[in-house]
């Protein structure tokens, strides 16, 4: 991947706030996916930037319920440094 299409460290998760407390447990909670969220973070991230969107899905056949769950974020800048873009976790919804 070209270093133009993703900028691993202007794109980040607000990690140290209680939405991302919220959204870790969201995602254990409907996910039964066997990776940790931890490795999967990057790709998440790539994503979503990549495709100028602000959720994701996990598709019926890895989620514990069966059920479709899209996880939505608010993207904002950081104060300091107008280049990094942080996904600030607002909730989920069952489609």
């Amino acid at each position: 991947m070209k270093t133009n299409d993703y900028h691993h460290n202007q794109t980040q998760f607000d990690y140290f706030s209680e939405n991302y407390q919220r959204f870790q447990e969201d995602f254990y909670r409907y996910s039964k996916l066997k990776v940790p969220l931890a490795f999967l973070e990057d790709g998440l991230l790539r994503m979503m930037s990549a495709s100028t969107i602000n959720y994701f899905r996990i598709p019926q056949k890895h989620s514990l319920d069966q059920r479709t769950h899209t996880f939505v974020f608010k993207v904002r800048t950081d104060k300091r440094n107008h280049l990094i873009r942080i996904y600030q976790y607002q909730y989920h919804y069952v489609d």
